[in-house]
């Protein structure tokens, strides 16, 4: 896992505007030599409801790239918690177990990049431990 605070990068001119007078400002989330040699899987836009959150699972051969757009959210990889707000990202590894709870007071939007490395791997959901008695 990588997690990558909004105000760790800062914003810049695109490569295409002047610097001197840019029309628009970019912030790397990560370059290609950060992320996983593969194809993109998929690119999702996604909703998280206050108090809703989605299961612990893992990807057998993909890589994916969470940018929190708007509210709080926490993330737990491999057991690891990570507090977002909106500018934060988190690449996640593949085989790194992952979920994610809306800790706001409103929605949590976040896009979604999936890196797989095309070997047709499944993802996995990882089973609560029953509570013991």
């Amino acid at each position: 896992m990588r997690f990558i605070p909004a105000d760790n990068r800062p914003f810049e001119p695109a490569s295409h505007e002047d610097p001197a007078q840019p029309g628009v400002l970019k912030r790397v989330v990560a370059i290609k030599d950060e992320l996983l040699a593969g194809r993109v899987q998929m690119i999702n836009w996604a909703r998280l409801p206050v108090g809703s959150s989605f299961r612990n699972h893992y990807h057998e051969d993909m890589e994916e790239v969470f940018l929190l757009t708007e509210g709080k959210a926490e993330m737990v990889i491999d057991g690891e918690s990570v507090e977002l707000r909106a500018g934060d990202s988190v690449v996640v590894s593949p085989g790194e177990q992952h979920s994610m709870k809306n800790t706001g007071t409103e929605d949590a939007l976040y896009v979604v990049v999936g890196i797989s490395l095309g070997q047709n791997g499944q993802t996995i959901v990882v089973e609560a431990a029953s509570p013991e008695v």
